[in-house]
C-alpha cells in the first residue's frame, strides 16, 4: 500500500467518526451550519426523485451513491465527491450501506459568489469573463472527481470546527473557502465556475453583486446599486432581500468584513490599513462590527488564524 492510499484510509476512518456521531438518525440530519445536511443510512435504497435548490458539494465517508440526472448516471464513493448543479431536479440511490457499515455522507450548498471571489482571488483578472463560458451540455448539471488528501482534511476541519462556537465562527468560514478552493484547483475549474455563472445568472440582481464586488471599497448607496438593474430603491431592495435574505446594507457590510479579514490573513496588513482598504472611515466603528460579525477583534482573529497554520504546519511536518 502506497504512503498516499494509506493516508485517505486514516483521512477516510476520521472523516466516517466525524460523520457517524454528528448523524445519529436513518436519512437526513441538520449539519448545524447553514446549507448543510449530514446523511446516514443503514441499507441500500431505490432511486427517489429529490430536488436541490443551490449549488452543491456531496462528500461520502461510507458507501456509495448514485445520482441519475436526465437518464446519467453519476456515481461517488469515498474516493469520489460530487458537485450538483442548482435547481435541478435528479434520481438518487444509495448503492452501498448496512447496519454495521451505514452510509454515511454529508451535502453543503455552496453560494456561487463564493465560488467566483475565491476564483478571482486564484486567477485574478483572469477569471472575470466566466460568466460569458458557452453552454457544454447536461454533463455540466454534474461532476465527479477524485476525492483528494488536502480537501478531505478541509471537510474533516470544518465538521470539527462546528463542535466550538468561537471555532464556528472564525474557522468554519475559511474552512468552507478552502474547500472551495481544492475543488477550484482540480482539471474540473472552468465546468464549476460555469455552473456557478448559471446558478447566478438566474437571479435579476446579479449585476448589482457583481458591480458591488467591484466597488465594495467605496461609499456605495441603495440607490447606486439600484441604478445597475434600473429598479427604484424600493423595488431593488424588496427584490434583493428576496434573492439573498438580506438588506443590500447588511450584504455590503458582511462582504466588506469579509474581505477584511482575509487582508489580515493574507497580506498581513494592519487593522487600521484593513479598515480603510474595504470603506471604513473609523476604525473603531470597523473594529465593533468585525467582532460582532466574527465573535473576536480583528487581532484576536489574525492571532487564531496564526495558531491554527501552526498547528498544521507541524502536522504536515509529523507525518
Amino acid at each position: 500500500m502506497s504512503t498516499s492510499e494509506l493516508e485517505h484510509r486514516v483521512s477516510s476512518a476520521d472523516l466516517v467518526s466525524a460523520l457517524a456521531a454528528r448523524a445519529p438518525k436513518i436519512g437526513g440530519n441538520d449539519g448545524g451550519w447553514p446549507g448543510l445536511t449530514l446523511y446516514r443510512f443503514t441499507e441500500p435504497m431505490a432511486p427517489t426523485w429529490e430536488e436541490i435548490q443551490s449549488l452543491s458539494l456531496g462528500i461520502v465517508a461510507q458507501g456509495s451513491k448514485a445520482v441519475i440526472v436526465d437518464g446519467t448516471r453519476y456515481v461517488y464513493d469515498p474516493f469520489n465527491y460530487l458537485v450538483i448543479s442548482s435547481n435541478l431536479q435528479f434520481q438518487a440511490e444509495i448503492l452501498q450501506a448496512s447496519p454495521c457499515e451505514p452510509f454515511l455522507s454529508f451535502v453543503l450548498e455552496i453560494d456561487p459568489a463564493l465560488v467566483r471571489k475565491v476564483s478571482t482571488d486564484m486567477l485574478g483578472p483572469r477569471s472575470e469573463g466566466f460568466d460569458a463560458v458557452p453552454e457544454q451540455g447536461e454533463a455540466d448539471r454534474c461532476i465527479v472527481s477524485p476525492l483528494d488528501p488536502e480537501l478531505m482534511a478541509a471537510v474533516l476541519r470544518f465538521l470539527r470546527a462546528l463542535d466550538s462556537g468561537a471555532d464556528r465562527r472564525v474557522l468554519a468560514p475559511m474552512c468552507v473557502e478552502e474547500m472551495v478552493y481544492r475543488v477550484l484547483r482540480r482539471e474540473q475549474f472552468s465546468r464549476m465556475l460555469h455552473i456557478a455563472a448559471r446558478q447566478s445568472a438566474h437571479h435579476p440582481i446579479s449585476a448589482a453583486l457583481t458591480f458591488a464586488w467591484a466597488h465594495y471599497a467605496e461609499p456605495l448607496t441603495v440607490n447606486d446599486l439600484a441604478r445597475q438593474v434600473a429598479l427604484s430603491p424600493s423595488a431593488f431592495s424588496a427584490l434583493f432581500r428576496e434573492v439573498t435574505g438580506r438588506t443590500p446594507y447588511q450584504f455590503l457590510k458582511e462582504y466588506r468584513l469579509d474581505r477584511a479579514r482575509e487582508l489580515l490573513v493574507d497580506r498581513p496588513m494592519s487593522v487600521a490599513e484593513a479598515s480603510r482598504a474595504v470603506g471604513y472611515a473609523s476604525v473603531s466603528h470597523f473594529i465593533k462590527e468585525f467582532r460582532n460579525r466574527f465573535g473576536v477583534t480583528p487581532r484576536a482573529y489574525v492571532d487564531a488564524h496564526n495558531v491554527e497554520a501552526g498547528l498544521r504546519r507541524q502536522r504536515s511536518e509529523a507525518e
